[in-house]
C-alpha cells in the first residue's frame, strides 16, 4: 500500500492540523492561575483561591488528561451541543476539578478560544503540497463557526468540511464516519480510495478501522508520553501508515512511498 493509491485524504483537524493541546492549555491559563497551577507544567502550588484535588499533581499532561476525561463525558451526554458551548461546559467542570469557583465569562472565553489555537509549524506547507495531489476533506468534532475561524490558519480551501454540528454526534460515534463515507460515495469516491489522516487513536483510528477505512496516524505526541488531551485506548489499534508529522507524510508521498 502506498499513499499514491488514494484519491481523497480526510482529516481530523484539532490535534492533527491544529495544535489543540497547546491551544487548550494556553486558553485554560486564567483558570489554572486561579487554581495556583503553574503554566510551565510544574507541580501545583497552593497560591490560588482553592487547593487542587487531593492526591493529584497538576502537571501540564495531567491538566490535558483531565480535559480529555471531562470532554468525552460531555460529548457523550450532549451529542447535539455546539462545540464552543460544550467547551464552556467543560471549563466549568474543570473548575470543580481544580477546586475553584466557576466563572461563566471565563468559560465563554475558553469556548471561543478555538479561533486562537495555532496550526502546527508543518501544517500549511504540507497541506499546500497535498492539495495538488488529493481531494482534501475535514471531519471534525467542532462547530461550523469555529472551523471557519480556524480555516484562516490552514492556507488551503478544503473540498468539503463535515462537522459534529451538522452530523449531530461527536467522534468516535460511527455515525460521523458513515456520514463522511456517504457524502464521498455520492461524489463517486470508493472507500478504498479514501485515507483518513488523524492524530487521535480514540476519536479516529478505532472507528475508522471498524468500518474498513484506511488510516494514517499522525503521531504528534511521539516524544511526549501519555495520552494528553485525547482519551486513552485500551484495545489494540491498527492503522496503515504512521508519521510523526504531516510534513513527514507529504515527504513520503513525494518520495513515492
Amino acid at each position: 500500500m502506498k499513499l499514491a493509491d488514494f484519491d481523497v485524504l480526510t482529516f481530523d483537524c484539532y490535534g492533527t492540523l491544529i495544535d489543540w493541546e497547546g491551544g487548550i492549555h494556553t486558553a485554560l491559563g486564567p483558570l489554572l492561575w486561579r487554581a495556583g497551577i503553574p503554566l510551565d507544567g510544574g507541580a501545583a502550588s497552593p497560591a490560588g483561591e482553592g487547593l487542587p484535588r487531593a492526591g493529584v499533581t497538576w502537571s501540564r499532561n495531567a491538566v490535558l488528561e483531565a480535559f480529555a476525561r471531562v470532554e468525552v463525558r460531555q460529548q457523550e451526554n450532549t451529542p447535539g451541543m455546539i462545540y464552543s458551548d460544550l467547551l464552556a461546559e467543560v471549563h466549568g467542570q474543570l473548575a470543580a476539578e481544580f477546586a475553584v469557583a466557576p466563572d461563566p465569562a471565563e468559560a465563554a472565553e475558553f469556548g471561543a478560544s478555538i479561533a486562537d489555537w495555532p496550526a502546527f509549524p508543518d501544517t500549511v506547507e504540507a497541506l499546500g503540497y497535498l492539495r495538488r495531489h488529493f481531494r482534501l476533506v475535514i471531519l471534525s468534532n467542532v462547530d461550523r463557526a469555529s472551523f471557519q475561524e480556524t480555516s484562516k490558519r490552514l492556507g488551503v480551501t478544503f473540498d468539503a468540511v463535515h462537522t459534529a454540528q451538522e452530523i449531530g454526534s461527536y467522534k468516535p460515534d460511527p455515525r460521523n464516519f458513515d456520514y463522511l463515507l456517504d457524502r464521498l460515495k455520492q461524489q463517486g469516491f470508493a472507500r478504498q480510495k479514501i485515507l483518513h489522516v488523524a492524530q487521535s487513536l480514540f476519536h479516529d483510528h478505532v472507528p475508522a478501522k471498524a468500518i474498513g477505512l484506511a488510516s494514517a496516524w499522525i503521531d504528534r505526541r511521539s516524544d511526549a508520553g501519555g495520552w494528553g488531551a485525547t482519551a486513552p485506548v485500551t484495545a489494540e489499534v491498527s492503522y496503515d501508515f504512521r508519521f510523526t508529522s504531516l510534513g513527514q507524510l507529504a515527504r513520503s508521498h513525494r518520495a513515492g512511498e
